[in-house]
C-alpha cells in the first residue's frame, strides 16, 4: 500500500466509499464519497501527541479486539496516509467542557472538527473489484466454546498474538493468565466444509465450501511457533489436508518431521478446567476409531473465508452476478477468470473466491493486464447480438428498462427506450418482456425462432421435443452430455437462445399450436445466471405459463422449466430420459385437443400468484411439498419467494407467508 500511495499515476482515495456507479464501459461515472477524518493529513506527522490524553478507550479491530486504541488512531501501522483519523462517533467533541484535550495537545493545529466530507466524481474507462473477504465468526460452533472459554481463538487472533506488531509484541501467550502456552491445538475446518444435515438444516451453521488457505495457514502457524518455541507441543484435528499449492506438500511434511501431530477427526465437544483454564477437548479419530481425549493449554480454530458484507453493496451498483456461496460470479470460469458479466468491469482477489496471497497477485495482475487492454484500444468492440429499438413500434411504456441485468436501456416517460450499445450483452430478457414487438435481438430475432419451432414440428410432431436451452449453461450441458457419450432420447430438438430470459411466452404458445407434445424451458442454475438474475423472469414467464394452460385446460406438466450447468452432461441425459417418459404419455388426441384449447386465446405474460414482496427474515411454506424456509439473504422488493427444491423439479409452486397471506 506504501509503495501504492507513492506512485505517480495511483490516486489512493483512503477512507472514502462509493456510493453510484452508472454509465457503461469505457464511460463510466462514479461518485465516491470522501469522509471527513477531523485530522488534515497533509500537515500531520504522526507524533502522536494527541493519542495519550484522549479519554475514550475502544477494542482495536486491527488486533482482533486483543488490545485498545483511543478515538484518534491510526487504522494500523502501514496504513496510507500515515495519519491520524478521529472517529467521531466514539469522540467527544471539541466542547472544551466535554473534552477538546486532542486539539490542545496538537501542536500543528491539525485537528479541524469543523471539517465536513466531501462528494467527487470520477469519470473512468473500467473498473477493478477488489473487495477482499471476510473470516468466518464461529459463534454459533458453540460445542468449541468460543464464547465461554477465553483460551479459546480464532486464527486471525492466533495471527496478532504472535505477530511482533500485535498486541503482546511477538510474545506469545494465551489471553486468560498472560502465560506462555506450551500444548496447543488446532481445529481445522471451522465454518467451511460443512453439510447440510439433520445437525445443520439451514446451513447456519457453517458453508458447504473449501475456504482453500486454512490448511497451510495452520501448517504455516505450526512450523513459526516450533521455530520460536522448539518444545511446544502441537495437535491438528483435521478432515483433510489439502496442500494443492508449489511447495505447500514440502511444508506439511517438514512440519510433521518437526513434531507436529495430526489427527484425522474433528472435536465433539471443548471442556474447560476453571481453576486453571486448560481445555479438555474429546474427538473421535477416524483412522483408528478410537474416541480420544486431549488436555490444551489453548486451542485455536481454524475459520474459514466468507464474502464481505460491504461487497453486496459493490454488486448492486456494478449489476454484477454472486454464485450460491456469495462470492462474485467471473463471465467465465475458464476462458474469463477474471471478467465480470458487466463489460469494463474485473474482478482480483478474495471477492471472487477465498484464495491466498499468490493466486491473488496473479489475478490482480491479470485483471490489471484485462483493463490496460480496453483502455488502450482506439475503441470498443462488442459482439452483433445486441438488442436493438424500433422507435416507431416503442410504446414508450418501460416494462423493458426493469428486466434489463446490466441497465443497458435508457428509458424515460414519454421517450422511447434507447438501448447503449456497448453495455448490453445480449441476453434478450427485454425482447422477451416487450409486448408490442418494438425490440429485435440480432442473430436471434423471433422470426428466426419461430421458424425454428415450424421447422422442428413440421414432420412427425408427436415425436418430437422442443427445448429452448440457453447457450451458456443448458446448450453446453447438452454438448458435455454428447462428447461424454451418455445416452439419452434422440428426439430432442434445441433450439439456442442466448438466455432462457429471452424465452418469450408466444415461443411455447406458438409450439403447443403447433403440436408440441412437450416443451423443455432450460437455463443456468437459479442462482448462477450468466446474466446475473435474468432467469428469474424465466421463472415468472413460466409459472404464467403454467398458470394459463391449467386455465385452458391442459395439462401444465407438459411445459417443464429445468436448471442445467454446462459441466453436468450426465444431468441433462437424466433430464431428457424423464421428458421422454413424459413424451410418451401424451396421446395424438391430447395434442389435437391443445390446439383447439389454445386457438385464439390469450398468452399469458406473467404469473399473478408466486411474487410475493416481504422482507429479510419471512418464514415461507410452499404448499406443494410444505416445506418451510426462512429468506435469510436481501433482495429487491419483487423478487420471487420460492421453494428450491419444488423448482428444480419443474413444478408449479404456490406460496404463502407463515400468517396465511398467498
Amino acid at each position: 500500500m506504501m509503495d501504492v500511495g507513492r506512485h505517480p499515476n495511483i490516486e489512493l482515495m483512503a477512507y472514502s466509499e462509493v456510493e453510484d456507479v452508472s454509465g457503461y464501459v469505457g464511460n463510466f461515472r462514479v461518485r465516491v464519497r470522501r469522509k471527513a477524518r477531523y485530522v488534515d493529513e497533509q500537515e500531520c506527522t504522526a507524533c502522536g501527541d494527541c493519542v495519550p490524553v484522549c479519554p475514550i478507550v475502544k477494542p482495536d479491530e486491527f488486533q482482533a479486539g486483543l488490545s485498545t486504541r483511543r478515538a484518534i488512531y491510526i487504522p494500523f501501522p502501514q496504513a496510507v496516509p500515515s495519519a491520524y483519523i478521529i472517529n467521531i462517533d466514539e469522540c467527544l467533541g471539541d466542547n472544551p467542557i466535554a473534552c477538546g484535550k486532542c486539539q490542545e495537545a496538537c501542536d500543528k493545529k491539525c485537528i479541524d472538527f469543523d471539517m465536513q466530507g466531501e462528494t467527487v466524481e470520477l469519470s473512468v474507462g473500467a473498473i477493478i473489484v477488489a473487495t477482499g473477504m471476510d473470516v468466518y465468526d464461529p459463534t454459533p460452533l458453540d460445542e468449541y466454546g468460543y464464547t465461554s472459554y477465553e483460551n479459546v481463538i480464532t486464527s486471525l487472533e492466533f495471527e496478532r498474538l504472535i505477530s511482533a506488531g500485535g498486541p503482546t509484541e511477538g510474545h506469545f501467550v494465551r489471553p486468560s493468565d498472560r502465560k506462555r502456552a506450551r500444548r496447543i491445538g488446532f481445529v481445522q475446518c471451522v465454518g467451511s466444509r460443512t453439510a447440510h444435515t439433520a445437525a445443520n438444516p439451514d446451513g447456519q451453521r457453517g458453508n458447504p465450501y473449501c475456504s482453500n488457505i486454512c490448511c497451510m495457514n495452520t501448517i504455516k502457524d505450526s512450523l513459526l511457533l516450533k521455530d520460536h518455541y522448539p518444545d511446544t507441543e502441537i495437535t491438528v484435528f483435521y478432515m483433510d489436508i489439502r496442500a494443492f499449492g508449489k511447495g505447500f506438500e514440502d511444508l506439511y511434511m517438514r512440519s510433521r518431521e518437526m513434531g507436529v501431530r495430526y489427527i484425522r477427526g474433528l472435536p465433539g465437544e471443548v471442556e474447560e478446567e476453571p481453576e486453571t483454564g486448560d481445555l479438555r477437548v474429546y474427538v473421535e479419530n477416524t483412522t483408528t476409531g478410537v474416541l480420544e481425549i486431549h488436555d490444551f493449554d489453548l486451542l485455536v480454530l481454524s475459520v474459514g473465508a466468507v464474502p464481505r458484507r460491504e461487497t453486496e453493496l459493490v454488486r448492486q451498483l456494478l449489476n454484477l452476478s454472486r454464485t450460491g456461496d456469495g462470492f462474485l460470479m467471473e463471465a467465465h470460469p475458464k476462458l474469463k477468470p477474471v471478467d465480470a458479466p458487466t463489460r469494463g468491469v474485473y474482478i482480483a482477489g478474495c471477492a471472487e473466491s477465498p484464495k491466498d496471497i499468490k493466486d491473488s497477485v496473479t489475478q490482480a495482475s491479470a485483471a490489471a493486464a484485462r483493463a490496460e487492454i480496453l483502455l488502450s484500444a482506439p475503441s470498443i468492440r462488442v459482439e452483433a447480438i445486441t438488442a436493438v429499438v424500433d422507435p416507431d413500434l416503442c410504446k414508450k411504456c418501460g416494462r423493458c428498462a426493469p428486466v434489463c441485468p446490466f441497465s443497458a436501456i435508457i428509458w424515460e416517460k414519454g421517450r422511447a427506450a434507447q438501448v447503449v450499445a456497448a453495455a448490453c450483452a445480449g441476453c434478450g430478457t427485454c425482447a422477451a418482456e416487450c409486448p408490442f414487438d418494438a425490440i429485435t435481438m440480432r442473430h436471434f430475432t423471433d422470426q428466426q425462432i419461430y421458424a425454428m419451432v415450424d421447422a422442428i414440428l413440421e414432420e412427425d410432431p408427436l415425436e418430437k421435443l422442443v427445448i429452448f436451452a440457453c447457450n451458456w449453461c443448458s446448450y453446453a450441458g447438452a454438448d458435455t452430455a454428447g462428447t461424454s457419450r451418455f445416452q439419452y432420447p434422440p428426439n430432442g430438438r434445441i433450439i439456442r437462445t442466448m438466455c432462457s430470459g429471452r424465452v418469450r411466452p408466444d415461443f411455447v404458445w406458438h409450439a403447443f399450436q403447433k403440436g408440441a407434445p412437450v416443451v423443455l424451458v432450460s437455463g443456468c442454475h437459479y442462482a448462477d445466471c450468466h446474466y446475473i438474475n435474468a432467469n428469474r423472469n424465466t421463472v415468472r414467464r413460466v409459472d404464467g405459463l403454467w398458470e394459463g394452460l391449467e386455465k385452458y385446460g391442459v395439462r401444465p406438466e407438459r411445459l417443464q422449466l429445468e436448471w442445467c450447468s454446462a459441466a453436468e452432461g450426465q444431468r441433462w441425459a437424466r433430464i431428457m430420459q424423464e421428458i421422454e417418459k413424459l413424451r410418451a404419455t401424451v396421446t395424438a388426441e391430447e395434442v389435437e385437443q391443445t390446439r383447439e384449447l389454445l386457438k385464439g386465446k390469450k398468452v399469458p405474460t406473467s404469473s399473478k400468484v408466486w411474487r410475493i414482496k416481504e422482507p429479510t427474515g419471512a418464514v415461507m411454506r410452499c404448499l406443494r411439498c410444505g416445506n418451510e424456509w426462512e429468506v435469510v439473504f436481501d433482495l429487491a422488493a419483487d423478487e420471487e419467494r420460492m421453494c428450491g427444491a419444488c423448482r428444480s423439479n419443474s413444478v408449479r409452486v404456490i406460496l404463502k407467508l407463515e400468517s396465511g397471506n398467498s
